[in-house]
C-alpha cells in the first residue's frame, strides 16, 4: 500500500524491529525515539498512521496523542504494556483508535494498522455513496436512506451518523465524536452526543439497532 507510518517507541531494539518489519511490506516507516520527537515530526508532514508507545521521555504517548488531536484525523494505535482497562478507556477518550498490548504479533499489528488506514482514506465508499447495516448515505447530496426509506436528518445527526459508518465495528469515545462532528472549540458537554444518538435512532427505527452503545467507552456501528 505504500503508507508513511509514525513508529513512536523509547526502545531501540524493538523499533528497529518495527520499522524493519513496516519496511519488509513496502511501507515507509519513520522512527521516533521520544514523544516529543514523534510531535515535531507529525508536525512538519502527515503520516498515514502513527504508533505510539505510551510509556516514553519528554512526552508521553497519551499527551502526544492528545496534542496531535487538536489537527490531525490520522489513525493512532498505541503500543503499551498496560492492559488494565482504565488506561485503555483513558486512550480512547484521547482519541486513540486501537490498543496493542506488549508482548504482540508483527503480523496482528500490521493488520490493524492497515485496515485502519483503510477505513481513514475512505475505502467504504463507493460512487459518493457510504452504506453499512442497511443504511446508505449518498454524500455529495447528503441524502440517507434505513432500507428504502428516506430519512430527514439535521447535519449534526448526518456527521455523526456519517463518522460511525466511516469507522464501522470500532469503537467511537464521545470525544471522538465531538471532536469530528462538533469540532475543537465546543465548549459544551459530552452528553451532547448521547442526546444527538438517541435522536438518530429515533428515526433510523428498525435499523437503530446497528448502532451499540459501549458501556463506559463510546458508541460503534456494526454492519
Amino acid at each position: 500500500m505504500d503508507c508513511k507510518i509514525l513508529i513512536a517507541e523509547d526502545e531501540p531494539k524493538l523499533r528497529e524491529v518495527l520499522c524493519d518489519y513496516f519496511k519488509s511490506r513496502g511501507e515507509t516507516p519513520i522512527e521516533a525515539a521520544d514523544g516529543a520527537a514523534a510531535l515535531e515530526l507529525s508536525e512538519e508532514g502527515d503520516f498515514d498512521a502513527v504508533l505510539l508507545d505510551i510509556m516514553m521521555p519528554e512526552l508521553d504517548g497519551l499527551s502526544v496523542c492528545r496534542a496531535l488531536r487538536r489537527t490531525k484525523d490520522v489513525p493512532i494505535i498505541f503500543l503499551t504494556a498496560l492492559s488494565d482497562e482504565e488506561d485503555k478507556l483513558l486512550g480512547y477518550e484521547l482519541g486513540a483508535d486501537d490498543y496493542v498490548t506488549k508482548p504482540f504479533s508483527l503480523t496482528l499489528l500490521y493488520a490493524k494498522t492497515m485496515a485502519l488506514i483503510r477505513r481513514s482514506r475512505g475505502d467504504l465508499l463507493t460512487n459518493d455513496r457510504l452504506s453499512a447495516a442497511g443504511i446508505t448515505l449518498e454524500l455529495s447530496t447528503r441524502r440517507v436512506f434505513a432500507g428504502r426509506r428516506e430519512l430527514s436528518l439535521t447535519p449534526k445527526e448526518f456527521a455523526l451518523l456519517s463518522c460511525l459508518m466511516r469507522n464501522r465495528n470500532m469503537v467511537m469515545s464521545r470525544e471522538q465524536l465531538l471532536v469530528k462532528c462538533w469540532g475543537y472549540d465546543y465548549e459544551g458537554e459530552s452528553r451532547a452526543v448521547d442526546t444527538h444518538i438517541r435522536r438518530l435512532r429515533d428515526k433510523l427505527g428498525d435499523y437503530a439497532g446497528c448502532i451499540r452503545t459501549v458501556i463506559k467507552a463510546g458508541y460503534k456501528l456494526e454492519g
